[in-house]
């Protein structure tokens, strides 16, 4: 059954379930429904053919999403973390004739949308190329990369529901009936587990807004004002990436009833210490690792409550089949992309084909899927030992005062960390990263550090707030250079 037939079959059989809400409002299924068809409607009579969707959470980016996929137009979300130049390049690449967002230079204001009492600007404009899509594009994501211009992955309707209904397999012995989105819902993995998902179960989505959850800017968040939003939201099911993980364990351990009601804990987005995730479970926080990508339509392996191994991102789910290459990288079939927007499209369907991850991993004797690494990453020290450096930045993730490190080797002697410390823990430092060395072996270890603010310096980290790895080593070449031969502060042994 596809999703607007769950939602019609809802709107009639149980109109007075809650469906969606946010701190002002909230829509029944028997609401929802009528809404959303409404709406496709007047985005057909305009005769918008591409939207781009620049709003920050809340109904009205679930309401224009749902119904540009009702009314068959293709959607394309803006990440709010995308600099100026970025977005700019989205809207320009992608061919967008529609825009739902704040005014920008070249659009003019066409359509009002009134939207549950809200009135929104519908903006238009004549792109100056409209480039191809592969047959049956229904959204367009944009990658953030690890170069400035981000790419467009084009992603079939029909793709995106088999992994709502594999998701929905799994997480399914929680029982979830309420899901908090944490994460931007213009992130395929909070589009499809915090929107898709929950309304094709029948569940409540709550949609504050990101200043509600303490977000300021890009990547600042106030744990108070988050502490606070998972009090007045308590929920079965909440998405994070491994940085929210660490926040709400340390948060968790302090206040032992916070977010007592959660379910369902799923993070990805980056490999997971096993240690973060065990102290999690400890502390009575359900954590589920899981694994995907964008151009295979999000999520492709997911721990779930009854069948669950601790180090891997679980098994596959139903949708696809994962194999791995003779050189170790994960291969994918049964859920990749249409193409990347602007190249060459892939032919054939998504189920027949397969993609190279670029990840490298194992699937051990009970078909759990293991991530070790990215295959370009790897790094060979001087004495002929292989690590993938994701491997030992994601042991750190257990140091409560390193908020990003970075691992160079390759080549070298000895490993040297560039490290970012969250304010004021400088001095804790040193003790932290002896007592991860200690469960590393020697050729992983971290030899010498460095403290460094990577934020602090252009390029250096993605939209989104991962490393550059390589635009870092350049940028701190001769600093690494001089700590392998003299020694720098924060040498540690």
């Amino acid at each position: 059954m596809s999703l607007f037939d769950t939602l019609f079959d809802l709107s009639c059989q149980d109109p007075h379930r809650p469906a969606l809400c946010d701190s002002q409002q909230s829509l029944s299924y028997g609401e929802l429904w009528p809404q959303i068809r409404g709406l496709a409607w007047r985005l057909e009579d305009a005769g918008v053919r591409r939207l781009a969707l620049q709003l920050d959470n809340g109904l009205p980016w679930a309401l224009i999403d749902l119904a540009c996929a009702l009314a068959n137009i293709v959607v394309i979300p803006v990440p709010h973390f995308f600099s100026a130049q970025q977005q700019a390049w989205l809207l320009q690449s992608s061919g967008a004739d529609a825009l739902v967002g704040p005014a920008r230079d070249g659009w003019q204001a066409d359509h009002p949308l009134t939207l549950l009492g809200a009135e929104l600007t519908l903006w238009r404009c004549q792109p100056a190329q409209v480039p191809a899509l592969p047959e049956g594009t229904a959204k367009i994501t944009y990658t953030s990369g690890s170069t400035g211009q981000p790419k467009g992955v084009c992603l079939s309707w029909p793709h995106l529901m088999r992994v709502c209904h594999s998701l929905a397999e799994r997480v399914a012995p929680a029982g979830v009936e309420r899901h908090l989105t944490l994460l931007p819902l213009a992130t395929l993995l909070e589009n499809l587990s915090g929107l898709y998902v929950p309304l094709l179960t029948g569940a409540c989505s709550r949609i504050p807004s990101p200043v509600e959850l303490g977000f300021s800017g890009s990547s600042k968040l106030d744990p108070m004002i988050l502490a606070e939003a998972l009090t007045r939201w308590p929920s079965h099911s909440l998405v994070l990436v491994p940085e929210l993980l660490r926040l709400l364990v340390g948060l968790r351990a302090n206040q032992p009833d916070l977010a007592g009601e959660v379910r369902f804990i799923a993070v990805g987005g980056g490999k997971v210490a096993p240690a973060l995730i065990l102290r999690a479970r400890a502390l009575g926080l359900p954590v589920y690792e899981g694994y995907g990508l964008s151009e295979c339509g999000s999520v492709v392996a997911l721990n779930g409550p009854d069948q669950m191994k601790v180090g891997s991102v679980g098994r596959p789910l139903a949708h696809c089949r994962v194999s791995i290459a003779l050189d170790g990288e994960v291969m994918v079939e049964g859920a990749t992309m249409l193409g990347y927007l602007g190249e060459e499209s892939t032919a054939g369907e998504p189920a027949d084909l397969q993609i190279a991850t670029g990840d490298l991993g194992h699937l051990d004797a009970e078909g759990y899927l293991h991530i070790t690494g990215r295959k370009k990453n790897v790094q060979i020290t001087a004495f002929g030992r292989n690590f993938s450096p994701e491997w030992i930045e994601a042991e750190a993730q257990i140091c409560p005062a390193i908020a990003r490190i970075v691992i160079f080797g390759d080549g070298q002697p000895a490993n040297v960390a560039l490290i970012q410390a969250l304010p004021g823990t400088h001095t804790q430092l040193a003790q932290q990263i002896e007592q991860l060395n200690q469960q590393l072996p020697d050729y992983a270890r971290i030899h010498h550090w460095l403290p460094v603010a990577l934020d602090q310096h252009p390029g250096l980290l993605t939209a989104n707030g991962r490393p550059r790895r390589n635009e870092i080593y350049h940028h701190f070449s001769r600093q690494i250079d001089q700590c392998l031969t003299q020694g720098l502060t924060g040498e540690t042994s």
